[in-house]
């Protein structure tokens, strides 16, 4: 069997042999007599899977007890929409503007509320990622938004911005589990899985719990944290 090697931003690579077990329980996972595909969602082999990738993930991240980890699907392009519909309490929002992933993000956000640019690297083709200082951020925004990798432009933030009071909220997308970070520095993670962590259609979010539970009245209930 010839494989290649597949440098493209996503879907990424998958180890052999990840792909191997798949294909190998897939008609018959666990002596159960089913495929992985037919579980109920309700069942307890299913309970089971969803139960260690949470852990593992949260191992791996040294995720702390006060953060919730959501498995959901839309990718990362529809946490461009839920982010503003949980968030935004008081109709806006400061965001930083490091390239086409932060630009679509921004524009989704703009349906919902006041979006404010505190920082952009645009007129320069994106070729560089701005300093977010403290006083550039409103004090009132709902959360400030960054993407941390940009993989079309090449850059990426090597800082996180302290944000203060105000959530942060990072779209990890292209470099989650890629390097140690500090969890507790942010409101909420979310990524695509493809890129980096798993197949495509899936979507992890990481979300302080304080966060939760404030969607607005407009918000669908499938998208509400």
């Amino acid at each position: 069997m010839k494989r290649v090697y597949n440098f493209s931003a996503g879907p990424s690579m998958l180890p052999l042999a990840v792909l191997e077990k798949a294909q190998k329980e897939l008609p018959d996972y666990k002596d159960s007599g089913m495929s992985v595909m037919e579980l109920s969602h309700r069942s307890g082999l299913f309970t089971d899977i969803i139960t260690e990738a949470e852990r593992l993930l949260r191992e791996l991240m040294s995720i702390p007890d006060n953060y919730k980890v959501l498995f959901v699907q839309g990718g990362a392009s529809q946490q461009f929409a839920m982010v503003p519909l949980n968030l935004m309490k008081n109709g806006k929002a400061d965001y930083v503007n490091t390239g086409s992933w932060s630009k679509k993000a921004m524009k989704e956000a703009n349906k919902y509320g006041q979006v404010n640019v505190i920082a952009s690297s645009e007129e320069e083709n994106f070729t560089f990622i701005p300093k977010i200082e403290a006083d550039m951020i409103d004090p009132e925004a709902d959360y400030v938004h960054i993407t941390t990798n940009n993989t079309i432009e090449g850059t990426a933030f090597r800082e996180i911005p302290d944000t203060g009071n105000v959530p942060l909220v990072a779209d990890m997308s292209s470099n989650i589990l890629s390097e140690d970070i500090d969890v507790s520095k942010f409101g909420i993670i979310y990524a695509g899985a493809q890129k980096n962590i798993g197949p495509a259609g899936l979507t992890v979010v990481i979300i302080r719990e304080d966060l939760i539970g404030n969607a607005s009245d407009i918000c669908p209930t499938m998208l509400d944290y």
